[in-house]
Order: C-alpha cells, then sequence, then structure tokens
C-alpha cells in the first residue's frame, strides 16, 4: 500500500516497486538508499572521465556496474541509459557519441539523489 509520503512512480526511481521488491522493508530500503548514495557519484565520475579519456574497457566496465545498480535501485530509464552506453563502448563508438548517451544518462539521473533523500527524509517516522 502507498503512503502518502512516498515517492511516486513517476521520478527516477520506481521506489513503490522497490518496496514491494523488498516485501516492504523500509529500513532495507534505507540502507541500500544510503549505500547507493555513496558508490553512485564516483562512478559516475569514472564514467565521465572514462568517456572523456576514450577508454572504451573502462567506459564499458563503469557503465555495467551503473546498470547493475540502477536496476536495483528499480532506477529502469537510467539503467536502460547505463547500458546502451555499455554495448556502445564495447561497439568501439566515437567519442561523440558516447559523449551524447553520458548526457542523456546524466539527464535521467541528475534529480536521482535529491529523491532518495526525500524519501529517506520522509519515510523516517
Amino acid at each position: 500500500m502507498t503512503q502518502p509520503n512516498d515517492l511516486s512512480s513517476q521520478g527516477a526511481a520506481n521506489l513503490p516497486e522497490l518496496l514491494v521488491r523488498l516485501e516492504n522493508d523500509r529500513d532495507l530500503l534505507s540502507e541500500l538508499i544510503n549505500v547507493f548514495k555513496e558508490e553512485f557519484p564516483p562512478l559516475m565520475q569514472s564514467l565521465r572521465q572514462a568517456v572523456a579519456g576514450g577508454e572504451l574497457k573502462n567506459v564499458e566496465s563503469a557503465s555495467h556496474a551503473l546498470k547493475g545498480m540502477l536496476f536495483g535501485l528499480a532506477v529502469t530509464r537510467g539503467a536502460v541509459q547505463a547500458s546502451r552506453i555499455e554495448q556502445m563502448a564495447r561497439e568501439g563508438t566515437a567519442a561523440a557519441g558516447l559523449a551524447n548517451a553520458l548526457a542523456l544518462l546524466e539527464n535521467e539521473v541528475a534529480n536521482l539523489l535529491p529523491e532518495l533523500n526525500t524519501y529517506i527524509a520522509t519515510a523516517t517516522p
């Protein structure tokens, strides 16, 4: 059951879906979000650096890790975009194409951390 202070599935993360997966364990969800908040920014930075440096293997590796993190947190659109970047790197896509794909990913996750912070603030009794 969705509470009034829940984030809707219209945000970057589908937290109602994720809560269903976690059998409505809000403590576990908060723990997952806290781990994500620690690991996500440095991983995005690694991806940015790899794209800027044209390091396809590092682009592939970072985007693969991001894809898993994002799918795990029910950030489906972001995960799909990370998967696209991973495939593009595997195929040897030129730097400009990767930069455009990275911009799309960044757009998808632009409000993700504030969204998660808001969820934690409103979900804590």
